[in-house]
């Protein structure tokens, strides 16, 4: 008899035990790991800086024959050199941006020192969260994959806007300009440019390239 009663009871005591309980409980205890998601440091920079040569730097300014009404993008910009350059040749508004603290400061220190912080900004920010589309000139010194990784925020940058990279080109993206920088003691660096809209091989040029027919 006490079974049956406390079986037909039961569903009652499950409902006051459901209403009892904190439902908030599980999300405060979410709280702490999320906070600290929010708060840990940046990821590690993909590169190491090496610097862009001022030849080659030169030369990638003249290929994107950047304006003063360009707005210029370094994406990993190092010591600041291409930003500080474009802006001293131009006049133009030029922005760096890269993830190594240290790189970010040493940047902005060069520019001070050229009294450019009117026209250039540095950014410690992942390139990869970047809004391409306010950029007329883009200007890459970065691994190959990395620039492949890179071809959907480029593909949204505006028509006509130009793309320039320091040693290696974009795979599966055909350069307008492919140009040879020479300098002093024997050395040479490849700069590539694209214009936007980014041109894809056509297929028979593919088909050629592929298997020679």
């Amino acid at each position: 008899m006490k079974k049956r009663v406390f079986m037909a009871l039961l569903p009652f005591l499950f409902v006051l035990l459901l209403q009892a309980y904190d439902w908030r409980t599980p999300a405060n205890t979410l709280q702490a790991p999320v906070a600290w998601a929010a708060e840990k440091s940046p990821r590690a920079p993909d590169v190491h800086f090496v610097a862009t040569p001022h030849e080659a730097v030169e030369i990638m300014l003249r290929l994107a024959d950047v304006k003063q009404a360009d707005v210029v993008y370094d994406l990993g910009c190092g010591d600041g050199r291409i930003v500080i350059a474009a802006a001293k040749k131009a006049g133009c508004r030029a922005y760096g941006f890269d993830l190594d603290p240290e790189m970010v400061e040493k940047s902005r220190e060069n520019v001070r020192k050229e009294k450019l912080e009117r026209l250039v900004t540095i950014t410690q920010q992942d390139i990869f969260d970047l809004d391409l589309s306010k950029a007329s000139v883009v200007t890459l010194f970065l691994l190959p994959e990395l620039n492949v990784a890179l071809i959907p925020k480029l593909d949204k940058m505006k028509p006509g806007s130009r793309i320039v990279s320091h040693n290696f080109d974009i795979e599966g993206i055909e350069p307008d300009v492919e140009a040879t920088v020479f300098r002093e003691g024997g050395k040479s660096n490849k700069v590539y440019l694209w214009t936007t809209p980014l041109k894809r091989p056509r297929p028979h040029i593919l088909r050629k390239y592929l298997f020679g027919k």
